[in-house]
């Protein structure tokens, strides 16, 4: 008995297939990729409203300016990520992969590309086994040049989220990239062409780590693609018209079509395998098959282990509800943090030089350097005062103007009558807040020291 291998020797030629499936895939992958294109594009306030500026180390994502310090929402973000992949997992199987992985988005939309150029699934065969000649240097130079053009601007609109969309494009037409941004661009674009036209399932089978631990978040009751081979065995050819159950066969008449339409090579009819993407690929090209014969539709399908033992699958099995419960509160963690976050930073650093120095009419001084950051995206006047400390007197600027995202140090002085105060250290507060909106402002603590 000869057991065929679980996946394709060799390169993958992926036949061109069309159905339900593939059009959910077709249709997501389109507005994934016209949004990332178009997000930089998006104007707010005069500005680009998405534009993570790495050099000043500011992320502006609409009214919102991030800065190191905030950087927890990134966490949060990620987290978010993360419990949601869980959750849509123990649901849904690798459907992240199938629709929605940039990975699989770019390696289909070359292989559309590779399709139209080269033909059907039997001529790129044919095609890579051929001698090298003027047709055959002309469709692969075809190819590839379309994938480079590709990759270029694939890399070159990733780049307009680290620089404005506008200036990035302008110096692209006028050839005045900077060395820096040049690097970044081709850096990218041979990423873009090196996974997605010659790694492409590779990096889903083996660099990818999820299709390793994706297992862990299976349970009996996830949907995943599957055979249904009781009803598909023993497969074999057989006429339209002939009585599968005179030839002592199942519904399966081996025509091979869901391992060829397969991104991952893989025949899903020797069971669940971790290159499964859950595409769905294979079901359509079944189901095509099933209708030419005749037979019911959904010999491959989603279906999980309960439904294929003939019970029903639970919807709020633990696991599942854990980590929806997780991805609904870091949510709500997130956004909660967003509301509550200060539009002002500011810190209080005293003069490393002295503690304190007398001043020529025998009064104490204290020296401090105010920092301040303009988290909000309007031009604001800031007014220093203090608090904690009667008897002391705040020399400081009467107002300091501050552009947006931007960050002032400000130098000022407390000065105090030693006498009029009881102890040799005193807790003082600066109050920073914004003349146009005394809504925006912070309380920072330091001390007063006297001799």
């Amino acid at each position: 008995m000869i057991i065929k291998p679980y996946k394709s020797e060799g390169p993958i030629y992926i036949r061109e297939q069309k159905g339900f499936f593939q059009r959910i895939r077709r249709n997501l992958g389109w507005l994934l990729m016209l949004t990332f294109i178009a997000i930089p594009w998006i104007q707010y306030n005069g500005q680009q409203a998405v534009l993570l500026d790495v050099a000043t180390q500011k992320f502006t994502i609409f009214t919102l300016t991030l800065f190191p310090q905030d950087f927890i929402i990134v966490a949060m973000l990620f987290m978010v990520g993360a419990f949601a992949l869980f959750f849509v997992t123990n649901w849904l199987g690798r459907v992240w992969c199938g629709y929605t992985c940039p990975q699989t988005i770019w390696m289909l939309m070359f292989s559309w590309v590779e399709q139209r150029v080269e033909g059907t699934r039997n001529q790129r065969i044919q095609l890579d086994k051929s001698a090298w000649g003027f047709t055959k240097w002309r469709k692969k130079l075809t190819k590839h040049s379309a994938w480079l053009v590709l990759s270029l601007l694939t890399a070159t609109s990733f780049l307009t989220y680290f620089i404005p969309a506008k200036t990035l494009y302008l110096e692209m037409l006028t050839f005045e990239w900077s060395g820096i941004t040049s690097f970044w661009v081709f850096l990218f674009a041979l990423c873009t062409y090196g996974n997605a036209g010659f790694l492409r399932e590779k990096m889903c089978t083996v660099a990818c780590p999820y299709s390793r631990f994706q297992s862990v978040m299976f349970d009996k009751d996830t949907l995943v693609v599957t055979y249904d081979s009781a009803r598909g065995e023993n497969r074999g050819p057989r006429k339209r018209k002939a009585d599968p159950k005179a030839l002592n066969l199942g519904d399966c008449v081996d025509c091979n079509l869901c391992v060829e339409v397969c991104p991952a090579g893989i025949d899903i009819r020797n069971g669940l395998q971790y290159e499964c993407i859950n595409c769905g690929l294979c079901i359509d090209a079944c189901d095509d098959t099933m209708n030419k014969f005749g037979y019911e539709k959904g010999l491959i399908k989603y279906a999980s282990g309960e439904q294929m033992a003939g019970k029903k699958t639970n919807p709020f099995r633990l696991k599942l509800v854990g980590y929806g419960v997780l991805t609904v509160m870091l949510i709500v963690a997130m956004f909660a943090w967003v509301v509550q976050r200060t539009p002002i930073e500011a810190s209080v650093l005293r003069d490393r030089g002295a503690l304190y120095r007398v001043n020529y009419e025998g009064l104490v001084e204290n020296p401090y350097t105010l920092t301040i950051i303009n988290k909000t995206q309007q031009t604001l006047h800031y007014t220093i005062a203090i608090s904690g400390l009667a008897e002391a007197k705040l020399t400081s600027p009467d107002t300091t103007l501050i552009q947006p995202g931007m960050m002032r140090r400000i130098p000022v002085t407390v000065t105090a009558d030693g006498f009029d105060i009881s102890n040799k250290v005193s807790k003082v507060k600066f109050i920073i807040f914004a003349e146009e909106d005394p809504s925006i402002s912070i309380t920072k603590d330091s001390y007063f020291y006297k001799n």
